[in-house]
């Protein structure tokens, strides 16, 4: 297994005091190279993990890690070359081109001020040709469609050229077409070298896209490891809180409830 690339040591984290925890006592290591899937109901603190591990939320007890060193140890300059999101989804309210609004990901590499420059624009063009978008970068980001934007906040976070990924329910706006798109795009940054972690509820997502799993519930890790070990009727069931069936589709593990 590779070596760690994020740790977290007994993270606990509540919201404006509130005493009932979003996450409690979690403890993680997330390989480096690997497509870790944090899966779980709504509700289970998913995207708060995501912003915990973004450095945009900070935990009330614990330590997070990023290459062995404290990830409070980072400017945001350097996280940003490190790291980039992809949110569930972005109020888009003025009328960008795409390649303006994917411009934005060079932000990090930028002094405040300064404008894009030839290699920046470079870097934005390249992340829509891996996107698919290549042929969409004169059209204003309010005439896209759900699926091309979510596509475009992909894009975006390519531009910041990072080396982990961070996904928030990537695929729950998106029809079947644009979801299958998404995960064979994420396949190939995963097999270039990207690190890649996403939050979903969505266990068949999990299931295809994964290398490892981590199984949340109710703000605690139910369990975490390999995706073929972790996903399975006792895991599921007991996260979901309803019985789950796992069977075997043309080679492709599916999630069945009753």
């Amino acid at each position: 297994m590779n070596k760690p690339i994020i740790t977290l040591e007994n993270i606990s984290f509540s919201y404006n005091g509130n005493h009932k925890n979003a996450l409690r006592n979690l403890s993680l290591n997330i390989a480096d190279g690997s497509v870790t899937s944090i899966l779980g109901p709504n509700g289970a603190g998913k995207s708060t993990l995501l912003h915990i591990l973004l450095g945009w939320l900070k935990p009330d007890e614990g330590s997070i890690y990023l290459k062995g060193r404290p990830l409070t140890d980072y400017s945001r300059r350097e996280a940003g070359q490190m790291m980039a999101l992809v949110p569930q989804i972005e109020h888009m309210p003025f009328d960008y081109s795409v390649l303006e609004y994917v411009l934005l990901g060079r932000t990090p590499y930028l002094n405040p001020l300064e404008s894009p420059q030839d290699i920046d624009v470079s870097a934005a063009r390249k992340a829509l040709e891996i996107s698919g978008l290549s042929h969409m970068e004169t059209r204003t980001v309010t005439s896209l469609s759900g699926g091309e934007r979510q596509l475009v906040l992909l894009a975006r976070a390519l531009t910041q050229q990072p080396h982990i990924i961070l996904l928030d329910e990537p695929t729950s706006h998106l029809d079947l077409a644009n979801k299958s798109r998404l995960i064979k795009i994420l396949g190939e940054l995963h097999r270039a070298g990207s690190s890649i972690i996403l939050t979903t509820h969505e266990p068949d997502v999990a299931a295809t896209i994964s290398t490892e799993i981590v199984l949340l519930r109710q703000g605690q890790i139910l369990t975490s490891g390999k995706r073929d070990a972790v996903f399975s009727t006792q895991n599921l069931s007991e996260a979901y809180g309803v019985p789950v069936r796992i069977v075997e589709i043309d080679g492709q593990r599916v999630a069945l409830w009753t």
